[in-house]
């Protein structure tokens, strides 16, 4: 395993790290608050849209865990800086985008770049920073970014939106990444295993191919199950996966070690994961088009809205490193998936009569616990695999939270049809998905409180 090196709180490779990462995320979530006019000028009907707002969690997610691997054995500055070369150029083709078909392949692909971004930046800071009061420091800052680049991506697209179009903020996205590439070529030192497994080629085809039929197989099925193409989608992407699993179980090297499954601390890591994109991610993804449609707010004033949440999450995630040693991380995970569950349970009960303020308490408070959740996130994404694999660990444990937010959009969204098409039914449904979100996030807590560690022999 490479030397773990001590560094100072603010040393290069963080502010690197994390300001990669913020790029990420705020790539992920540009399109939330400006749908409809992306949708107007690329001439896309109600399908387009859908794939408009899920075809980066397709690139992600297929992305993330193989990304991660390769980081670890050809080395982490490489990744990460490829990683942001691909963002770059995706997110160049995006502002141009002639059509509908063009923009979402821009951003499949922007999500492929993203998830070597993501699974490479905590491997990074894993390597700069050993274990205890300075890595947990590293991670809260490492989820602020996170925060921060949920907050920052509607905000620039909803600004760029109305003093131009929402084209130039995808190339101030460009921009800023390009920035990035240099800023991380100059001052990330490279890192990897001494101990490398290798391409795990079948691996990486098998699962790619797998999660990338799965959640076009969601998206495909938002317009209908019945239909051949989501059935034939899902067929293949139980059979990729299900290979995938057999051999990873078979092969001398694989890309993910099926047993760290039985470890406390991954599958807890894991389940959180799942459950804050299945749950709160996947309801906030909704909420910037139902307060539009609920309240008729534009674009602008739904990503402040937004705001109330992901900026609350900023500031306790950079916060989280005051809490006491001795407060596991098993602990810190199952309460704040609580405090999400219970920030959640305050945005029940809207009705016609509702101002969008009522939104304002329970956004914040489950701002507050998410924070808490992803700092705590990425300090469990490193220490729960082997030495030497942190960028693995980070590419399963942000597969599994994309992975999620994909499931639970799709979730969302049929919950949100099923209330049927009353005047009442944009609040009926927007109720019935709240009440779903926090069963998802409570049965998160539930599951991460029960993995304790088994006790010694």
């Amino acid at each position: 395993m490479t030397q773990q090196r001590s560094a100072p709180p603010l040393a290069r490779p963080l502010p690197v790290a994390a300001f990669g990462t913020l790029l990420a995320l705020a790539a992920f979530t540009f399109p939330l608050a400006t749908i409809g006019s992306t949708a107007a000028t690329l001439g896309s009907d109600a399908s387009g849209r859908t794939w408009i707002l899920s075809s980066m969690s397709i690139g992600l997610s297929a992305a993330l865990l193989v990304s991660g691997a390769l980081a670890d054995d050809i080395g982490r500055r490489r990744t990460f800086v490829l990683g942001l070369v691909v963002l770059a150029l995706a997110s160049a083709v995006c502002a141009a985008a002639p059509s509908t078909l063009v923009f979402v392949l821009a951003r499949v692909v922007q999500g492929v770049g993203a998830g070597a971004v993501l699974a490479s930046s905590l491997g990074v800071i894993a390597h700069a920073f050993e274990p205890g009061p300075l890595r947990a420091r590293a991670s809260g800052i490492w989820g602020a970014a996170v925060g921060a680049g949920i907050t920052l991506g509607p905000l620039l697209s909803a600004t760029s939106d109305r003093l131009a179009t929402w084209r130039e903020g995808y190339w101030l996205l460009t921009a800023l990444t390009l920035v990035a590439v240099v800023v991380a070529g100059r001052l990330l030192a490279e890192s990897r295993t001494e101990t490398p497994r290798g391409l795990d080629l079948i691996g990486a085809v098998a699962l790619s191919g797998g999660l990338s039929a799965l959640l076009a197989a969601l998206v495909e099925g938002r317009a209908g199950w019945t239909r051949p193409l989501p059935l034939v989608l899902l067929a293949v992407a139980a059979l990729l996966l299900a290979g995938f699993v057999l051999h990873e179980r078979r092969t001398a090297s694989p890309m993910l070690d099926l047993t760290l499954l039985r470890q406390p601390a991954f599958l807890a890591a894991t389940v959180a994961a799942l459950a804050t994109g299945a749950g709160v991610i996947a309801l906030m993804s909704y909420m910037a088009g139902f307060v539009g449609a609920a309240f008729g707010l534009d674009a602008l004033h739904s990503a402040f809205l937004l705001f109330g949440w992901s900026a609350t999450s900023v500031i306790t995630a950079l916060l989280a490193r005051r809490i006491p040693a001795s407060v596991s991380g098993r602990t810190q995970l199952a309460l704040g998936l609580v405090g999400v569950a219970v920030g959640t349970g305050l945005l029940l009960g809207l009705s016609e009569t509702s101002s969008p303020l009522r939104l304002v308490p329970g956004l914040v408070l489950a701002g507050a616990a998410t924070g808490i959740v992803n700092a705590a996130l990425g300090r469990e994404a490193v220490a729960s695999v082997p030495a030497g694999r942190a960028a693995m660990g980070s590419g399963a444990n942000n597969t599994a939270r994309y992975l999620g937010s994909a499931i639970g959009v799709t979730v969302v969204s049929v919950v949100v049809l099923s209330a049927g098409t009353a005047p009442s039914a944009v609040f009926d449904g927007w109720n019935h998905a709240v009440i779903v979100v926090i069963a998802i996030t409570a049965l998160g807590a539930a599951v991460v409180a029960a993995t304790r560690p088994r006790a010694a022999r």
